[in-house]
């Protein structure tokens, strides 16, 4: 049996407060929200919903992308989600950027902007003055305004190379991964897809589509954008069905219902022998092992993103993996 800690993850809409309470019951520790503007919407307005709905559960963005905004605006929206859940609820992932920069056109940022807008943040929560664009910057929110300054909050980095790993190390408490990192770290949230089969259950089953080909179209996704779209099965042929796109707008094609569902795209080639290979669609025990496996390789946290017409069944069916 696992030790790893239970939290779930929101491709954030307008029902992710209410799945964080339900997330809260079935006995997730934390919920994190995506923050993608181009697709989502605002990640900290949900989570501060989800904090007035709840009263354990730990809370936070994973990941911010730093140039979507300036560090003040985000400083101002930790202070504002701790004053209503308190600190030790709140935690924090930042990256250099896939989905919030890749729906917009953009390649991600480089990892010396990440720290220096990391460091700049913790300067501002910190109550510091502190230098951005040329100018000292300071939080001058009063009594009533936002949390009380000094406010210490965690942040992981979301690490998928060396360069981000040190960065992890510098200013960061840990990293947020699709795959347990290399390097052990006390704290590694590793974020998994997909869906737990019933017995007997067909993983091409309309259902399983729903809940897990989400997963599926994140892979092939990833792998069109950074050029490596032969390595998938069938990458090649499903790469072919942007080709009628304009290459400055096939971003905008490429991430239509991204980490949502499966597009119209990407359908024919979403398959239950797909999700299968990507070990998206597994019974209880297969997923336990994994679990398992996930742990051994140095995660800390599983992070489930649930996906689908039923969220509730979905967090429901995988917490049950832990009883």
């Amino acid at each position: 049996m696992t030790t790893l800690t239970l939290s779930c993850a929101f491709a954030t809409s307008n029902a992710s407060h209410e799945h964080a309470a339900i997330a809260e019951r079935l006995g997730y520790e934390r919920a994190w929200f995506y923050d993608s503007p181009a697709l989502y919407p605002d990640v900290w307005v949900q989570m501060c919903r989800a904090a007035e709905r709840t009263e354990r559960i730990g809370l936070g963005p994973a990941v911010l992308v730093p140039n979507l905004r300036h560090p003040m605006t985000n400083a101002a929206a930790i202070a504002t989600l701790v004053d209503i859940a308190g600190a030790d609820r709140v935690a924090v992932a930042i990256g250099s950027g896939f989905t919030g920069r890749l729906t917009l056109g953009q390649r991600p940022l480089p990892w010396t902007y990440v720290r220096s807008y990391v460091e700049t943040l913790s300067g501002l929560l910190a109550g510091d003055t502190v230098e951005w664009e040329g100018k000292p910057i300071r939080m001058l929110q009063p009594a009533g305004f936002g949390a009380t300054r000094p406010i210490e909050v965690p942040f992981l980095i979301a690490a998928g190379g060396p360069k981000g790993t040190a960065a992890a190390r510098d200013v960061g408490r840990g990293v947020f991964t699709t795959a347990p990192s290399r390097e052990r770290f006390d704290w590694n949230a590793v974020l998994t897809f997909g869906t737990v089969l019933e017995d007997g259950e067909d993983p091409g089953s309309e259902r399983v589509l729903a809940a897990a080909g989400h997963g599926a179209s994140v892979n092939l996704h990833g792998a069109l954008e950074f050029g490596a779209a032969g390595r998938i099965p069938g990458g090649a042929a499903w790469a072919a069905a942007y080709d009628d796109v304009l290459r400055e707008e096939r971003h905008l094609a490429l991430h239509e219902d991204h980490l949502i569902a499966v597009n119209e795209r990407d359908a024919p080639f979403v398959t239950g022998e797909l999700l299968a290979g990507f070990e998206l669609a597994l019974s209880r025990e297969a997923w336990r092992e994994k679990l398992v496996q996930m742990e051994a390789g140095g995660g800390t946290e599983v992070v489930y993103q649930p996906a689908g017409p039923d969220v509730p069944r979905e967090l429901e069916a995988f917490a049950s993996l832990f009883s």
